[in-house]
Protein backbone atom coordinates (compact mmCIF):
# COMPACT_ATOMS: atom_id res chain seq x y z
CA UNK A 1 0.00 0.00 0.00
CA UNK A 2 1.31 3.42 -0.96
CA UNK A 3 1.00 6.63 1.02
CA UNK A 4 -2.52 7.92 1.56
CA UNK A 5 -3.17 11.44 2.84
CA UNK A 6 -6.39 13.04 4.02
CA UNK A 7 -7.07 15.87 1.58
CA UNK A 8 -9.10 18.61 3.27
CA UNK A 9 -10.27 19.78 -0.16
CA UNK A 10 -12.01 16.50 -0.99
CA UNK A 11 -12.54 15.44 2.66
CA UNK A 12 -11.25 11.94 1.84
CA UNK A 13 -8.06 9.93 2.10
CA UNK A 14 -6.38 9.84 -1.29
CA UNK A 15 -3.42 8.04 -2.79
CA UNK A 16 -0.58 10.52 -2.86
CA UNK A 17 0.74 11.16 -6.36
CA UNK A 18 2.91 14.26 -6.86
CA UNK A 19 2.68 16.47 -9.92
CA UNK A 20 6.20 15.46 -10.99
CA UNK A 21 7.28 11.85 -10.48
CA UNK A 22 9.71 11.48 -7.60
CA UNK A 23 9.57 15.16 -6.58
CA UNK A 24 7.35 16.90 -4.03
CA UNK A 25 6.81 20.58 -3.29
CA UNK A 26 5.42 21.42 0.16
CA UNK A 27 4.40 24.82 1.49
CA UNK A 28 3.56 25.18 5.19
CA UNK A 29 2.26 28.37 6.81
CA UNK A 30 5.04 29.44 9.14
CA UNK A 31 4.85 31.46 12.36
CA UNK A 32 3.90 35.09 12.80
CA UNK A 33 6.97 36.19 14.72
CA UNK A 34 5.68 38.40 17.53
CA UNK A 35 6.34 36.08 20.49
CA UNK A 36 8.09 32.88 21.52
CA UNK A 37 6.82 29.63 20.00
CA UNK A 38 4.46 27.59 22.20
CA UNK A 39 3.22 23.99 22.30
CA UNK A 40 0.60 24.76 19.65
CA UNK A 41 3.40 25.67 17.26
CA UNK A 42 5.19 22.45 18.18
CA UNK A 43 2.11 20.42 17.22
CA UNK A 44 2.07 22.09 13.81
CA UNK A 45 5.70 21.96 12.88
CA UNK A 46 6.48 18.52 14.31
CA UNK A 47 3.51 17.16 12.34
CA UNK A 48 4.76 18.59 9.05
CA UNK A 49 8.34 17.70 9.91
CA UNK A 50 7.29 14.05 10.05
CA UNK A 51 5.51 14.40 6.69
CA UNK A 52 8.68 15.79 5.09
CA UNK A 53 10.85 13.15 6.76
CA UNK A 54 8.59 10.29 5.66
CA UNK A 55 8.40 11.47 2.07
CA UNK A 56 12.20 11.55 1.99
CA UNK A 57 12.28 8.09 3.61
CA UNK A 58 10.10 6.89 0.72
CA UNK A 59 12.66 8.25 -1.73
CA UNK A 60 11.03 11.51 -2.83
CA UNK A 61 13.08 14.61 -3.51
CA UNK A 62 11.29 17.19 -1.35
CA UNK A 63 11.41 20.97 -1.51
CA UNK A 64 10.07 22.23 1.80
CA UNK A 65 9.03 25.88 1.99
CA UNK A 66 7.91 27.39 5.29
CA UNK A 67 7.43 31.14 5.45
CA UNK A 68 8.02 33.69 8.17
CA UNK A 69 5.17 36.21 8.57
CA UNK A 70 6.73 39.47 9.71
CA UNK A 71 4.10 41.92 8.43
CA UNK A 72 0.43 42.02 7.46
CA UNK A 73 -1.08 39.55 9.95
CA UNK A 74 -3.70 41.59 11.76
CA UNK A 75 -4.85 40.93 15.30
CA UNK A 76 -8.23 39.46 14.33
CA UNK A 77 -6.79 37.29 11.53
CA UNK A 78 -8.81 39.22 8.94
CA UNK A 79 -8.85 42.77 7.49
CA UNK A 80 -9.36 44.88 10.58
CA UNK A 81 -7.29 45.48 13.68
CA UNK A 82 -3.61 46.19 14.19
CA UNK A 83 -0.66 44.30 12.74
CA UNK A 84 0.40 41.64 15.30
CA UNK A 85 4.09 42.38 14.88
CA UNK A 86 3.58 46.15 15.12
CA UNK A 87 1.41 45.78 18.23
CA UNK A 88 4.06 43.63 19.95
CA UNK A 89 6.79 46.05 18.87
CA UNK A 90 4.98 48.92 20.58
CA UNK A 91 4.53 46.84 23.72
CA UNK A 92 8.19 45.84 23.85
CA UNK A 93 9.42 49.25 22.62
CA UNK A 94 11.36 47.78 19.70
CA UNK A 95 11.39 48.42 15.97
CA UNK A 96 9.08 45.88 14.28
CA UNK A 97 11.91 44.41 12.21
CA UNK A 98 14.14 44.08 15.30
CA UNK A 99 11.31 42.30 17.09
CA UNK A 100 10.69 40.02 14.08
CA UNK A 101 14.39 39.12 13.92
CA UNK A 102 14.52 38.33 17.63
CA UNK A 103 11.50 36.02 17.59
CA UNK A 104 12.53 34.41 14.29
CA UNK A 105 15.83 33.37 15.86
CA UNK A 106 13.95 32.16 18.95
CA UNK A 107 11.59 30.13 16.76
CA UNK A 108 14.35 28.31 14.88
CA UNK A 109 16.22 27.69 18.13
CA UNK A 110 13.14 25.92 19.52
CA UNK A 111 12.55 23.96 16.31
CA UNK A 112 16.17 22.79 16.30
CA UNK A 113 15.76 21.51 19.85
CA UNK A 114 12.61 19.64 18.77
CA UNK A 115 14.76 18.04 16.05
CA UNK A 116 12.69 19.49 13.22
CA UNK A 117 14.54 19.58 9.91
CA UNK A 118 15.10 23.12 8.67
CA UNK A 119 12.94 24.11 5.68
CA UNK A 120 14.80 24.28 2.36
CA UNK A 121 13.47 27.81 1.94
CA UNK A 122 12.24 30.17 4.70
CA UNK A 123 10.94 33.22 2.82
CA UNK A 124 9.81 36.35 4.67
CA UNK A 125 6.70 38.28 3.78
CA UNK A 126 8.56 41.60 3.98
CA UNK A 127 11.10 40.32 1.44
CA UNK A 128 8.49 39.68 -1.26
CA UNK A 129 6.65 42.99 -1.47
CA UNK A 130 7.39 43.46 -5.19
CA UNK A 131 5.91 40.07 -6.08
CA UNK A 132 2.85 40.77 -3.94
CA UNK A 133 2.23 44.08 -5.69
CA UNK A 134 2.50 42.30 -9.05
CA UNK A 135 -0.12 39.72 -8.05
CA UNK A 136 -2.47 42.51 -6.97
CA UNK A 137 -1.95 44.19 -10.37
CA UNK A 138 -2.84 40.93 -12.12
CA UNK A 139 -6.04 40.52 -10.12
CA UNK A 140 -7.05 44.12 -10.86
CA UNK A 141 -6.39 43.63 -14.58
CA UNK A 142 -8.56 40.48 -14.58
CA UNK A 143 -11.40 42.32 -12.87
CA UNK A 144 -11.20 40.15 -9.73
CA UNK A 145 -10.21 43.01 -7.42
CA UNK A 146 -10.98 46.69 -6.87
CA UNK A 147 -9.19 49.64 -5.31
CA UNK A 148 -10.80 52.01 -2.81
CA UNK A 149 -9.02 54.86 -1.00
CA UNK A 150 -5.59 53.28 -1.29
CA UNK A 151 -6.66 49.74 -0.30
CA UNK A 152 -7.29 46.86 -2.70
CA UNK A 153 -9.87 44.15 -2.08
CA UNK A 154 -10.55 40.82 -3.74
CA UNK A 155 -14.06 40.62 -5.20
CA UNK A 156 -15.35 37.26 -3.97
CA UNK A 157 -18.34 37.43 -6.34
CA UNK A 158 -15.89 36.95 -9.23
CA UNK A 159 -14.71 33.58 -7.93
CA UNK A 160 -17.59 31.10 -7.99
CA UNK A 161 -15.77 28.37 -6.04
CA UNK A 162 -15.11 30.51 -2.96
CA UNK A 163 -15.84 28.28 0.05
CA UNK A 164 -14.89 24.98 -1.59
CA UNK A 165 -12.17 24.21 0.97
CA UNK A 166 -14.08 25.11 4.14
CA UNK A 167 -17.49 24.03 2.86
CA UNK A 168 -18.98 27.46 3.63
CA UNK A 169 -21.50 29.14 1.38
CA UNK A 170 -21.18 32.83 0.54
CA UNK A 171 -24.86 33.48 1.37
CA UNK A 172 -24.36 32.01 4.84
CA UNK A 173 -21.22 34.09 5.32
CA UNK A 174 -23.12 37.25 4.41
CA UNK A 175 -25.94 36.37 6.79
CA UNK A 176 -23.49 35.94 9.64
CA UNK A 177 -21.25 38.88 8.79
CA UNK A 178 -20.39 41.40 11.45
CA UNK A 179 -22.18 44.75 11.45
CA UNK A 180 -18.86 46.66 11.52
CA UNK A 181 -17.96 45.92 7.87
CA UNK A 182 -15.53 48.33 6.25
CA UNK A 183 -17.46 50.87 4.14
CA UNK A 184 -14.78 50.47 1.44
CA UNK A 185 -15.85 46.91 0.69
CA UNK A 186 -18.46 46.06 -1.94
CA UNK A 187 -19.38 42.98 0.10
CA UNK A 188 -18.71 41.86 3.65
CA UNK A 189 -16.99 38.69 2.39
CA UNK A 190 -14.45 40.52 0.22
CA UNK A 191 -10.95 40.47 1.67
CA UNK A 192 -7.96 42.78 1.60
CA UNK A 193 -5.08 42.22 -0.78
CA UNK A 194 -3.35 45.50 0.03
CA UNK A 195 -4.04 47.79 2.96
CA UNK A 196 -3.54 51.54 3.02
CA UNK A 197 -1.14 52.58 5.76
CA UNK A 198 -1.92 55.55 7.92
CA UNK A 199 0.85 58.21 7.94
CA UNK A 200 2.21 57.10 11.33
CA UNK A 201 2.12 53.37 10.55
CA UNK A 202 5.66 52.04 11.01
CA UNK A 203 5.60 49.35 8.30
CA UNK A 204 4.67 50.58 4.85
CA UNK A 205 5.83 50.32 1.26
CA UNK A 206 5.14 52.39 -1.90
CA UNK A 207 2.66 50.91 -4.36
CA UNK A 208 0.56 52.07 -7.35
CA UNK A 209 -2.28 52.68 -4.84
CA UNK A 210 -0.26 54.66 -2.31
CA UNK A 211 1.85 53.61 0.66
CA UNK A 212 0.63 50.52 2.43
CA UNK A 213 1.34 46.91 3.32
CA UNK A 214 0.20 43.51 2.02
CA UNK A 215 -2.68 41.42 3.32
CA UNK A 216 -1.84 38.25 5.23
CA UNK A 217 -3.54 35.95 2.70
CA UNK A 218 -1.72 37.48 -0.26
CA UNK A 219 1.70 36.80 1.22
CA UNK A 220 1.41 33.02 1.38
CA UNK A 221 0.09 32.70 -2.18
CA UNK A 222 2.96 34.73 -3.54
CA UNK A 223 5.69 32.89 -1.64
CA UNK A 224 4.25 29.45 -2.38
CA UNK A 225 3.98 30.12 -6.12
CA UNK A 226 7.36 31.86 -6.38
CA UNK A 227 9.26 28.83 -5.08
CA UNK A 228 7.00 25.90 -6.02
CA UNK A 229 5.06 27.01 -9.11
CA UNK A 230 1.44 27.93 -9.81
CA UNK A 231 0.26 24.45 -8.77
CA UNK A 232 1.89 22.90 -5.71
CA UNK A 233 1.64 19.38 -4.35
CA UNK A 234 0.97 19.95 -0.65
CA UNK A 235 -0.06 22.98 1.39
CA UNK A 236 -0.15 22.55 5.15
CA UNK A 237 -1.37 24.53 8.11
CA UNK A 238 -3.58 24.53 11.16
CA UNK A 239 -7.26 23.64 11.02
CA UNK A 240 -8.05 27.17 12.24
CA UNK A 241 -6.43 28.57 9.08
CA UNK A 242 -8.73 26.69 6.74
CA UNK A 243 -11.02 29.71 6.80
CA UNK A 244 -10.44 32.46 5.98
CA UNK A 245 -6.71 32.21 5.30
CA UNK A 246 -6.46 29.17 3.04
CA UNK A 247 -9.82 29.81 1.42
CA UNK A 248 -8.60 33.26 0.40
CA UNK A 249 -5.29 31.85 -0.83
CA UNK A 250 -7.17 29.55 -3.19
CA UNK A 251 -9.40 32.31 -4.51
CA UNK A 252 -6.67 34.83 -5.32
CA UNK A 253 -4.21 32.24 -6.69
CA UNK A 254 -6.65 30.42 -8.95
CA UNK A 255 -8.29 33.66 -10.10
CA UNK A 256 -4.88 34.98 -11.14
CA UNK A 257 -3.53 31.86 -12.84
CA UNK A 258 -6.58 29.89 -13.97
CA UNK A 259 -5.14 26.60 -12.65
CA UNK A 260 -5.53 24.56 -9.45
CA UNK A 261 -3.45 26.12 -6.69
CA UNK A 262 -2.97 23.11 -4.34
CA UNK A 263 -3.49 19.41 -5.01
CA UNK A 264 -3.45 18.19 -1.38
CA UNK A 265 -4.49 20.37 1.55
CA UNK A 266 -3.25 18.97 4.88
CA UNK A 267 -4.58 20.43 8.15
CA UNK A 268 -3.52 19.50 11.66
CA UNK A 269 -5.73 19.82 14.72
CA UNK A 270 -4.98 21.98 17.73
CA UNK A 271 -3.45 21.65 21.17
CA UNK A 272 -5.97 22.23 23.94
CA UNK A 273 -5.70 23.04 27.62
CA UNK A 274 -8.72 21.98 29.69
CA UNK A 275 -10.64 21.60 26.43
CA UNK A 276 -9.83 25.12 25.16
CA UNK A 277 -7.53 25.87 22.24
CA UNK A 278 -4.05 26.83 23.37
CA UNK A 279 -3.19 30.26 22.02
CA UNK A 280 -1.71 33.62 22.78
CA UNK A 281 -5.07 35.36 22.39
CA UNK A 282 -6.50 33.25 25.24
CA UNK A 283 -3.35 33.63 27.36
CA UNK A 284 -3.35 29.91 28.19
CA UNK A 285 -0.25 28.95 26.28
CA UNK A 286 2.99 27.37 27.46
CA UNK A 287 6.04 28.39 25.47
CA UNK A 288 8.47 25.73 24.37
CA UNK A 289 11.19 27.40 26.39
CA UNK A 290 9.00 27.05 29.49
CA UNK A 291 8.34 23.38 28.72
CA UNK A 292 12.05 22.68 28.26
CA UNK A 293 12.99 24.46 31.50
CA UNK A 294 9.92 23.59 33.59
CA UNK A 295 9.34 27.30 34.26
CA UNK A 296 5.53 27.26 34.22
CA UNK A 297 2.93 26.77 36.95
CA UNK A 298 1.34 23.86 35.06
CA UNK A 299 4.63 21.95 34.96
CA UNK A 300 6.22 19.96 37.78
CA UNK A 301 9.63 19.61 36.13
CA UNK A 302 11.73 20.37 33.07
CA UNK A 303 11.33 18.19 29.99
CA UNK A 304 13.64 17.02 27.26
CA UNK A 305 12.64 18.69 23.95
CA UNK A 306 12.45 15.28 22.30
CA UNK A 307 9.95 14.19 24.97
CA UNK A 308 7.77 17.11 23.85
CA UNK A 309 8.15 15.82 20.31
CA UNK A 310 7.15 12.33 21.44
CA UNK A 311 4.04 13.71 23.18
CA UNK A 312 2.93 15.21 19.87
CA UNK A 313 3.57 11.98 17.97
CA UNK A 314 1.47 10.06 20.50
CA UNK A 315 -1.63 11.46 18.80
CA UNK A 316 -2.66 11.64 15.14
CA UNK A 317 -1.98 15.00 13.52
CA UNK A 318 -5.71 15.43 12.72
CA UNK A 319 -6.74 14.77 16.33
CA UNK A 320 -6.70 17.39 19.08
CA UNK A 321 -3.97 17.01 21.69
CA UNK A 322 -5.09 17.92 25.21
CA UNK A 323 -2.04 19.01 27.14
CA UNK A 324 -1.30 17.98 30.72
CA UNK A 325 1.82 17.67 32.81
CA UNK A 326 1.00 13.99 33.35
CA UNK A 327 0.90 13.34 29.60
CA UNK A 328 4.22 15.08 29.13
CA UNK A 329 5.72 13.11 32.03
CA UNK A 330 4.59 9.86 30.37
CA UNK A 331 6.12 10.97 27.07
CA UNK A 332 9.40 11.69 28.86
CA UNK A 333 9.40 8.18 30.35
CA UNK A 334 8.65 6.64 26.95
CA UNK A 335 11.41 8.60 25.28
CA UNK A 336 13.89 7.48 27.93
CA UNK A 337 12.96 3.81 27.35
CA UNK A 338 13.68 4.17 23.63
CA UNK A 339 16.94 6.05 24.23
CA UNK A 340 18.21 3.60 26.84
CA UNK A 341 17.49 0.65 24.56
CA UNK A 342 19.33 2.23 21.62
CA UNK A 343 22.29 3.13 23.84
CA UNK A 344 22.39 -0.43 25.20
CA UNK A 345 22.46 -1.89 21.67
CA UNK A 346 25.29 0.39 20.60
CA UNK A 347 27.26 -0.37 23.74
CA UNK A 348 26.97 -4.14 23.28
CA UNK A 349 27.73 -3.86 19.55
CA UNK A 350 31.28 -2.80 20.33
CA UNK A 351 31.86 -6.00 22.29
CA UNK A 352 29.76 -8.45 20.26
CA UNK A 353 31.20 -11.44 18.44
CA UNK A 354 31.37 -11.46 14.66
CA UNK A 355 28.74 -13.49 12.89
CA UNK A 356 25.77 -13.44 10.54
CA UNK A 357 22.47 -11.92 11.56
CA UNK A 358 20.02 -14.33 13.17
CA UNK A 359 17.40 -15.27 10.57
CA UNK A 360 14.57 -15.45 13.09
CA UNK A 361 15.31 -11.98 14.43
CA UNK A 362 15.79 -10.60 10.92
CA UNK A 363 12.32 -11.86 10.04
CA UNK A 364 10.84 -10.14 13.11
CA UNK A 365 12.62 -6.91 12.19
CA UNK A 366 11.05 -7.09 8.73
CA UNK A 367 7.63 -7.47 10.34
CA UNK A 368 8.29 -4.41 12.54
CA UNK A 369 9.31 -2.38 9.47
CA UNK A 370 6.22 -3.45 7.51
CA UNK A 371 3.87 -2.57 10.40
CA UNK A 372 5.56 0.79 10.82
CA UNK A 373 5.26 1.67 7.13
CA UNK A 374 1.63 0.52 7.04
CA UNK A 375 0.84 2.93 9.89
CA UNK A 376 2.67 5.83 8.26
CA UNK A 377 1.12 5.12 4.86
CA UNK A 378 -2.30 5.40 6.51
CA UNK A 379 -2.35 9.21 6.65
CA UNK A 380 0.78 9.43 8.83
CA UNK A 381 -0.60 7.53 11.81
CA UNK A 382 2.31 8.31 14.14
CA UNK A 383 0.42 6.99 17.16
CA UNK A 384 0.47 3.44 15.77
CA UNK A 385 3.96 3.91 14.31
CA UNK A 386 5.21 4.85 17.77
CA UNK A 387 3.58 1.77 19.30
CA UNK A 388 5.45 -0.32 16.70
CA UNK A 389 8.69 1.35 17.76
CA UNK A 390 7.98 0.19 21.31
CA UNK A 391 7.46 -3.33 19.92
CA UNK A 392 11.02 -2.99 18.63
CA UNK A 393 12.15 -1.88 22.09
CA UNK A 394 10.63 -5.00 23.68
CA UNK A 395 12.11 -7.29 21.02
CA UNK A 396 15.52 -5.69 21.45
CA UNK A 397 15.55 -6.05 25.21
CA UNK A 398 14.85 -9.77 24.82
CA UNK A 399 17.68 -10.08 22.31
CA UNK A 400 20.07 -8.30 24.68
CA UNK A 401 19.47 -10.93 27.35
CA UNK A 402 21.53 -13.41 25.33
CA UNK A 403 24.85 -13.28 23.50
CA UNK A 404 24.11 -11.90 20.04
CA UNK A 405 26.12 -11.62 16.84
CA UNK A 406 27.26 -8.16 15.79
CA UNK A 407 25.33 -8.28 12.48
CA UNK A 408 22.08 -8.87 14.37
CA UNK A 409 22.76 -5.85 16.57
CA UNK A 410 23.72 -3.79 13.51
CA UNK A 411 20.37 -4.65 11.92
CA UNK A 412 18.49 -3.62 15.06
CA UNK A 413 20.43 -0.36 15.37
CA UNK A 414 19.86 0.41 11.70
CA UNK A 415 16.11 -0.10 12.08
CA UNK A 416 16.00 2.17 15.13
CA UNK A 417 17.93 4.80 13.18
CA UNK A 418 15.68 4.56 10.12
CA UNK A 419 12.28 4.38 11.79
CA UNK A 420 12.87 6.15 15.09
CA UNK A 421 15.48 8.57 13.76
CA UNK A 422 15.00 9.40 10.07
CA UNK A 423 11.19 9.28 10.20
CA UNK A 424 10.04 10.08 13.74
CA UNK A 425 13.06 12.15 14.76
CA UNK A 426 13.29 10.53 18.20
CA UNK A 427 16.48 8.48 17.95
CA UNK A 428 19.74 10.40 17.89
CA UNK A 429 22.76 9.57 15.76
CA UNK A 430 24.95 9.87 18.83
CA UNK A 431 24.36 9.93 22.56
CA UNK A 432 27.30 11.70 24.17
CA UNK A 433 28.77 9.86 27.08
CA UNK A 434 31.10 11.05 29.82
CA UNK A 435 34.33 9.05 29.69
CA UNK A 436 37.73 8.71 31.34
CA UNK A 437 38.47 10.66 34.50
CA UNK A 438 35.22 12.62 34.19
CA UNK A 439 33.21 9.40 34.11
CA UNK A 440 34.96 8.10 37.22
CA UNK A 441 34.32 11.37 39.07
CA UNK A 442 30.66 11.36 38.05
CA UNK A 443 30.29 7.78 39.24
CA UNK A 444 31.76 8.59 42.65
CA UNK A 445 29.67 11.76 43.11
CA UNK A 446 26.39 10.09 42.18
CA UNK A 447 27.14 7.16 44.46
CA UNK A 448 27.56 9.59 47.37
CA UNK A 449 24.04 10.90 46.74
CA UNK A 450 22.68 7.37 46.32
CA UNK A 451 24.20 6.40 49.67
CA UNK A 452 22.72 9.50 51.38
CA UNK A 453 19.32 8.68 49.91
CA UNK A 454 19.56 5.06 51.10
CA UNK A 455 20.39 6.27 54.61
CA UNK A 456 17.39 8.65 54.55
CA UNK A 457 15.10 5.80 53.50
CA UNK A 458 16.44 3.55 56.26
CA UNK A 459 15.54 6.15 58.90
CA UNK A 460 12.18 6.63 57.09
CA UNK A 461 12.93 10.24 56.16
CA UNK A 462 11.15 9.89 52.83
CA UNK A 463 10.89 13.65 52.28
CA UNK A 464 14.70 13.93 52.23
CA UNK A 465 15.01 10.78 50.10
CA UNK A 466 12.58 12.11 47.51
CA UNK A 467 14.31 15.49 47.50
CA UNK A 468 17.67 13.87 46.71
CA UNK A 469 16.12 11.80 43.92
CA UNK A 470 14.44 14.88 42.42
CA UNK A 471 17.66 16.93 42.59
CA UNK A 472 19.54 14.24 40.73
CA UNK A 473 16.80 14.02 38.09
CA UNK A 474 17.00 17.78 37.53
CA UNK A 475 20.64 17.41 36.48
CA UNK A 476 19.91 14.39 34.29
CA UNK A 477 20.47 11.43 36.63
CA UNK A 478 17.66 8.86 36.97
CA UNK A 479 17.58 6.53 39.99
CA UNK A 480 15.90 3.13 39.75
CA UNK A 481 15.12 1.06 42.84
CA UNK A 482 15.54 -2.65 42.16
CA UNK A 483 14.40 -5.67 44.22
CA UNK A 484 16.49 -6.35 47.32
CA UNK A 485 16.95 -2.70 48.19
CA UNK A 486 19.48 -2.08 45.41
CA UNK A 487 19.46 1.33 43.69
CA UNK A 488 21.04 1.81 40.26
CA UNK A 489 21.37 5.02 38.29
CA UNK A 490 21.55 6.08 34.66
CA UNK A 491 21.81 9.25 32.66
CA UNK A 492 18.77 10.58 30.81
Amino acid sequence: MGLKLHNSLTRTKEDFKPLKKGRVGIYVCGPTVYGHAHLGHAKSYVSFDVLVRYLRYLGYEVTYVQNITDVGHLTDDADEGEDKVVEAAKREKKHPMALAEYYTRSYFEDMDRLNCVRPDISPRASGHIIEQIELVKTLLEKGCAYEVNGSVYFDVSKFEEYGKLSGRKVDDMLAGARVEVSPDKKSAVDFALWKKAEPRHIMQWPSPWGTGYPGWHLECSVMAMKYLGNTIDIHGGGLENQFPHHECEIAQSEAANGVQFVRYWIHHNMVTVDGQKMGKSLDNFITLKQAFSGAHERLTRSYDPIAVRQLILNSHYRSPLDFSDAALFAAQSGYEKISETVKAVRKVMGQAVEGKADEGITKQLKEVKDKFEAAMNDDLNTSIALSVLFDLVRLTNKVLEEETAKETLNAIDDLFSRLGGDVLGLVKEEYPEVSGADAEMLERLVNVFVEQRSNAREREDFVAADALRDKLEEIGIILEDKPGGVTVWRRK
